[in-house]
């Protein structure tokens, strides 16, 4: 075993080393560079053709192709000699700066410089050439996509000849006959071939297999699937929308088995020759589109308002959903013309009679179903739910453009610009179904959320639809600009151009530099949270650092691991730092100017952070506000109030400001209870009780002691405070409330009254308030006299009646508050 052990060990040794030479030697390959011998060749031939202007669309695109190809090993001989081209930019950097015109430098700096830039020169000397050859053929594709475009565009709004002109209807009847009779005669010749009867009696069996699979599926394929979705809605309890989709797509694959059966089966008679083989090779097309087109019309008007997604009310989502099936049916046969024309080669004008009816009864179709969707009347409202949501607007959109697409298609293929038409209406209803699509989608993508969830319909009913569909749509983009006429082509080479990226001064920045970035940043980050974790949880509790302290370092490091890591993401996608000056400088004015208030909390928050005058959980006050400390980051503070609501303070505030903090080092603090009693009391008794109060409560302190303060004499008591230090300054609300309750207990005990404010009202001359007052003679008016009391303790009593100014009592008015 020792053997075997050293003996593997060293075969590993061995492949390492040559895996490192062979990695070595690759490494130390440059880039293969192009043949541009044989590319000068054709890009002269090419550029011939064009400008000649007689090569065809096909042509054309092989061409394309073909530069294309070139112009991808262009742009990758760019990077010939990077390495070797940065090291020697480097050294010439190193030398300083080149002298000014008139100056002079050492000799031997001068020689180096000269031989530096030499080699840099010859180093470049293949990448300049690869630019070069890579701005000649993308200038190549750009003439040969303007010539295609151009061809297009001229087809679309060429004049010819109008369907309505009935001098072109005799000639499209006679094509059609024709078309007829030789189908129907390549049928009758097969069929009555003895050896093609041969053969279908030899494959009859199967034949006859087939016709019936094919049938049965056909015929009840879309009920077994129905079926199913029934049976799921009445057992699955969650995730039923998930299940339901995905069984409902059996009424696409249960009939299209059918058919393909039913294709089988007759291609294995023999009968169909070369005609029928062609249409029942675009059959299978067919029925696929006209599956899939009823399938989708069925989920977006849904018999169920809960699972349509375009929301229509009953009968309009019934008729919608008809009209739709219609479209289907008027799209597969327009195929089918198209695909006869093309067997048959019919001519222009038999094409435009041909295909016209069909675009008339599609374009009605689209207009019905465009002013359904688009009238607010037909659209069904939840609860709550706004006319001015955006998928209200846009299903109003899309209807109303749908009225102006059918309209103006007939009437210009009327006219004679057949094209136009076919170029309008058709790809409109193929981008009515892509968005049907996507909304079916999104709806998947919600109920598959969840059922992974479990959250109900309400919960969900927020981001993950809107992501769902804003993802749909960005994928829907490519598909709806070839519905429209772009070719694959135009998407390769927006494709090309993202994967080509752009130029930030000397650095080509492309999508791959961005992933790198952000996978750089994003481990970083990940690094510098685990830093983090480990630190509060593992290695700072260990120390003697407080709470406050462990919070400041964890916070300060992950500022630096987001920086740092910020730093080498942006180095490693290979953006030069030192670009960066201009907006270093730029953003140094804008401090200077607008930014000095979120500079000044940033340094704020650092200082918070360092010098820690507040922690979090301290309890502090700030602008005569109380509250807890729950947070402290680089430009506010968030404080929890007593009120239980968010305080968000800026940091410079606390800094600048008056600040005091309740807990700083400790949770001791101070508590003062007043209390005051009747004159006449015994103050020494009084004093007593509450020293024992204070002593006998629990969080108070011995040391200090408590004591008691007889604060002075007041108008109505005599005053007392009891002043005591808590262990927990948090409690002071507590164990104030507490004394509060033990000092009236004991008092009642001791017979001693706390008294309150009282004041009599003494009218002098009260006759002048009787009913008669108003006929005797009146006399000056008199002050009235407040004369301060105390209930339950000595001094004037209630009742007393001082002299007034001409020796005679007054009268009073009764006794209380009044």
């Amino acid at each position: 075993m020792t053997y075997l052990r050293r003996a593997l060990s060293r075969v590993l040794i061995a492949g390492l080393l040559c895996l490192a030479m062979f990695a070595g030697e690759v490494s130390a390959q440059d880039v293969a560079q192009p043949d541009y011998t044989e590319w000068e060749l054709r890009a002269r031939a090419d550029e011939v053709k064009l400008d000649l202007g007689t090569a065809a669309v096909t042509e054309l695109e092989t061409m394309r192709a073909r530069i294309a190809d070139w112009r991808a090993q262009f742009l990758s001989a760019q990077g010939t000699n990077e390495a070797r081209i940065a090291t020697v930019r480097a050294q010439i950097d190193a030398l300083g700066p080149a002298p000014k015109e008139g100056d002079s430098e050492p000799a031997d700096i001068a020689a180096r410089r000269e031989a530096l830039n030499s080699q840099l020169a010859e180093l470049r000397a293949p990448v300049i050439q690869a630019e070069e050859a890579y701005t000649r053929a993308d200038g190549i594709i750009s003439q040969i996509d303007s010539i295609i475009r151009d061809r297009q565009a001229r087809e679309v709004l060429a004049l010819g000849p109008s369907p309505l002109n009935p001098a072109n209807w005799t000639r499209a009847a006679s094509d059609l006959l024709n078309s007829w009779q030789g189908a129907w005669q390549e049928i009758k010749d097969n069929v009555t071939s003895p050896a093609y009867q041969t053969e279908a009696r030899r494959n009859l069996p199967l034949v006859l297999l087939l016709m019936v699979i094919g049938v049965m599926l056909i015929a009840q394929g879309k009920r077994w699937a129905l079926m199913g979705v029934e049976q799921v809605r009445g057992k699955a309890r969650r995730g039923t929308g998930v299940f339901r989709f995905l069984i409902s797509l059996g009424q696409i694959l249960l009939p299209y088995l059918g058919i393909y059966a039913l294709v089988e089966a007759v291609e294995a008679t023999g009968f169909s020759g070369t005609r029928w083989e062609f249409l029942l090779g675009e059959l299978q097309y067919w029925a696929a589109l006209m599956l899939g087109t009823r399938w989708l019309a069925d989920q977006t008007f849904h018999e169920d308002s809960d699972r349509a997604t375009i929301p229509l009310k009953d009968n309009a989502r019934w008729e919608a959903r008809r009209l739709a099936n219609a479209l289907a049916l008027v799209y597969v046969f327009a195929e089918m013309v198209v695909a006869l024309g093309e067997v048959d080669s019919y001519s222009a004008e038999t094409a435009a009679v041909v295909k016209f009816p069909v675009l008339v009864i599609a374009s009605l179709a689209l207009f019905r179903l465009g002013r359904i969707i688009s009238l607010d009347g037909n659209a069904e409202m939840s609860d709550g739910e706004d006319r001015t949501a955006f998928r209200l607007r846009f299903q109003r959109l899309l209807g109303r453009m749908a009225m102006v697409v059918s309209v103006v298609g007939t009437c210009m293929a009327a006219i004679g610009y057949f094209r136009f038409g076919e170029a309008t209406v058709y790809p409109y209803i193929a981008t009515l179904a892509l968005v049907f699509i996507v909304l079916v989608l999104q709806r998947f993508i919600f109920d598959l959320s969840e059922l992974i969830n479990g959250s109900t319909h309400t919960e969900g009913d927020g981001l993950i639809p809107v992501l769902a569909g804003f993802i749909l749509s960005a994928a829907a983009l490519p598909f709806l600009a070839l519905i429209w006429g772009a070719r694959s082509a135009d998407l390769s080479e927006v494709w090309t151009r993202f994967r080509e990226g752009f130029v930030f001064g000397d650095t080509r920045i492309s999508p791959t530099d961005f992933l790198v970035v952000i996978i750089v940043f994003v481990v970083g980050l990940m690094l510098t949270r685990l830093l983090q974790g480990a630190l509060k949880s593992s290695v700072l509790p260990k120390t003697k650092i407080d709470k406050g302290g462990q919070t400041a370092i964890t916070s300060g490091i992950g500022y630096i691991g987001i920086f740092l890591a910020g730093v080498v993401a942006i180095t490693a996608g290979g953006l030069d730092l030192s670009s960066l000056a201009i907006v270093a400088g730029a953003l140094s004015v804008g401090i200077g100017f607008g930014l000095q208030t979120i500079v000044s909390n940033f340094v704020s928050g650092i200082i918070l952070l360092i010098e820690r005058p507040i922690s979090e959980g301290d309890w502090i006050e700030v602008n005569g506000t109380h509250g807890i400390v729950k947070d402290i980051s680089v430009r506010s503070t968030r404080i929890e109030t007593f009120d239980k609501f968010d305080l968000i303070v800026p940091n410079a505030d606390l800094i600048s400001g008056t600040v005091s903090n309740y807990t700083r080092g400790n949770s001791l603090g101070r508590l003062i209870v007043s209390v005051g009693v009747a004159y006449g009391t015994d103050t020494r008794k009084v004093e007593k009780i509450l020293l024992d109060i204070a002593r006998r409560h629990d969080m108070v302190l011995m040391n200090p002691e408590p004591f008691i303060n007889f604060a002075g004499f007041g108008a109505d008591s005599l005053d007392f405070e009891i002043r005591v230090i808590l262990r927990d300054v948090g409690q002071v609300l507590v164990v104030g409330t507490d004394m509060r309750h033990q000092i009236m207990e004991a008092f009642r005990e001791a017979g001693i009254e706390v008294p309150f404010a009282q004041r009599d009202i003494w009218l002098r001359n009260p006759e002048v308030l009787s009913p008669g007052g108003g006929r005797q003679p009146k006399e000056p008016a008199r002050e009235a006299t407040v004369i301060p009391t105390q209930k339950g303790g000595p001094g004037t009593a209630a009742g007393a009646e001082p002299p007034g100014n001409d020796g005679e009592p007054s009268g009073d008015t009764g006794e209380g508050d009044r």
